[in-house]
């Protein structure tokens, strides 16, 4: 009986070793399609039986594109929970409102809320209103402190080269900090774009603006400045985290995402945002939790810099970290785009075994494509996979395809 047993056992571990071995064959046959110029740098690991199923330049320091973004919503995420809020504020610093009359200035107060609207501004004028307020002596002052004033991503990664350019990243934003105008050109009415130069100045004048909309009178001027400490609240507005994280995951936001880079400074500071204090909060995690940091080096909250590195191991240690988060993994695995279905993956793996399963993020520049997250196998078994391809041939389309080789081969594994 007991030779039996053991008979068993040998055979288990026999067909198991053959099958990871067919596997892995299987993958090594998929990677040989690239071009040899082409480098690529994958890991695809078992997180709970701590099993490397593939590896290839797995400690290679590359270009990772919007993978990046997987360490600064982790960061943001373990560092600050869910459901921490990120604030729109209308302050002021009469302490004693009477009469309907604010005896003093008015401030708007941004707290990293990249996603506040006209539309939300509107609503925090109306609940100022139905406070009965319907004059303001003093003046009205936009306040970004909460970050620097460094608002561009070239003033704070020296020779940057990266050319996608965003608006200016502030602690105070109103529609991603760009004013859409329409101008009729040969009967046809287009629309153009332009960034706002300076955010908490033009935060102050438009709430000028909306207040007059509604009635209330405003006696001084516009300007930018700090909030007193002893500021009392008019009205508010917010983001939780796990929202925001998830448009900056599935639909690959860079602008939300060097906002919240900031956010992680601030937090982790407790002083102004700013890029230092960002990569020195997401190093510290990153360290903290054993991950291996040997070739990573994170600039930006985005992945836009060429200058961001990272290894294909790194990822997968951040990957793990949150994997066995019990309080953030939810909010995390959630915020990542599902194939077949939505965000950057929705036009992926349609039909297909991956379809429903991967939870992953992708990440593009020219000459970069990644790949990286979440997937289970035919048999059950959940996988953590980075893959990184920097190539100079054959194009972007070409090398998702050989990705979605792998994925497809992963999902079907029994």
């Amino acid at each position: 009986m007991k030779k039996t047993f053991i008979l068993f056992l040998f055979l288990i571990s026999v067909s198991f070793a053959s099958s990871k071995e067919e596997i892995k064959g299987i993958i090594a046959n998929i990677v040989g399609k690239l071009p040899t110029s082409t480098n690529a740098g994958i890991i695809i690991y078992n997180p709970l039986t701590q099993d490397t199923i593939f590896q290839k330049n797995a400690f290679f320091s590359m270009t990772p594109a919007s993978n990046t973004k997987l360490f600064t919503t982790a960061t943001a995420l373990s560092f600050l929970g869910g459901n921490f809020p990120l604030f729109t504020k209308i302050m002021t610093n009469d302490l004693n409102i009477k009469n309907g009359v604010i005896n003093g200035d008015i401030y708007i107060k941004g707290y990293g809320n990249s996603t506040f609207t006209v539309q939300d501004l509107e609503l925090m004028v109306n609940t100022i209103k139905s406070k009965g307020i319907r004059k303001i002596t003093g003046r009205i002052i936009g306040d970004d402190t909460y970050f620097d004033d460094v608002y561009f991503r070239k003033d704070w990664i020296a020779d940057e080269v990266a050319n996608v350019s965003l608006p200016p990243i502030s602690a105070i934003v109103i529609d991603r900090n760009r004013v859409v105008t329409y101008k009729k050109i040969r009967r046809r009415m287009r629309s153009y774009t332009t960034n706002i130069c300076d955010p908490p100045l033009y935060a102050a004048k438009l709430l000028r603006e909306k207040l007059a909309a509604e009635g209330i009178e405003v006696g001084g001027t516009c300007m930018k400045g700090e909030t007193p400490r002893n500021a009392v609240i008019l009205a508010e507005s917010k983001i939780i985290l796990r929202d925001l994280i998830s448009l900056i995951n599935k639909h690959s936001d860079n602008f939300l995402a060097e906002c919240l880079f900031k956010t992680i400074g601030a937090e982790a500071s407790k002083q102004q945002g700013n890029s230092f204090y960002s990569t020195q909060a997401i190093t510290n995690f990153l360290e903290e939790n054993g991950v291996y940091l040997k070739g990573t080096s994170i600039l930006d909250g985005s992945g836009i810099s060429r200058f961001d590195h990272v290894t294909p191991i790194s990822i997968s240690g951040i990957l793990e970290k949150m994997y066995f988060d019990i309080a953030n993994f939810e909010d995390y695995y959630k915020s990542l785009s599902i194939a077949g279905v939505d965000g950057t993956l929705r036009n992926r793996f349609i039909g297909t075994s991956a379809a429903n399963n991967l939870h992953g993020k992708t990440g593009t520049l020219d000459g970069i494509s990644s790949l990286s997250g979440y997937l289970t196998t035919a048999k059950g078994d959940d996988l953590i996979i980075s893959i990184i391809m920097e190539f100079d041939k054959k194009g972007n389309r070409f090398h998702h395809e050989i990705q979605d080789e792998i994925v497809k081969v992963l999902t079907d594994w029994k």
